[in-house]
């Protein structure tokens, strides 16, 4: 199971999905360009102590994550607003990655034409969107579940 942001804007959400990733194991890819500079000073200091802890990969495109021998195999599942199923009802898989768009402006067309499956998190009506690190905390933990990731603790 894998976490990738695709072009995050906002450091401190680049914090927090390191320090997600770290405790529950799971490695993370960062794919750019970045809206900050993402420079390994500031990598250290998004990530504060968990940064030895947390596995993560950068990739300086979408076309270089999807190059990843991690990619020949496995699926990519789009965590997004308009998900074509809840991700209650989706059956993930250990090889699974789960991918969250840009905070500013969602996912490209990229994303969906690349994905096998998309996801949403029913919301209450009228609301538009949780913070990305937690949409994928929630779908994240469901999907540890799902694979028997969690006896592993």
């Amino acid at each position: 199971m894998r976490l990738a942001l695709y072009q995050p804007d906002i450091p401190q959400n680049l914090g927090a999905a390191l320090r997600l990733c770290a405790c529950l194991g799971v490695a993370l890819d960062v794919i750019e360009p970045c809206g900050f500079p993402l420079t390994d000073t500031a990598m250290k200091r998004a990530a504060l102590d968990y940064g030895d802890k947390a596995k993560v990969a950068r990739h300086a495109s979408f076309a270089a994550f999807r190059a990843t021998p991690e990619r020949q195999s496995g699926r990519l599942i789009l965590i997004e607003t308009d998900g074509a199923l809840s991700f209650m009802d989706f059956a993930f898989s250990t090889g699974d990655t789960l991918v969250l768009g840009r905070e500013s402006a969602g996912s490209p067309g990229e994303l969906y034409e690349a994905a096998q499956a998309s996801v949403r998190i029913p919301m209450v009506r009228g609301l538009r969107s949780l913070n990305v690190i937690n949409a994928g905390a929630i779908v994240l933990t469901e999907a540890l579940r799902q694979t028997g990731a969690w006896e592993k603790f």
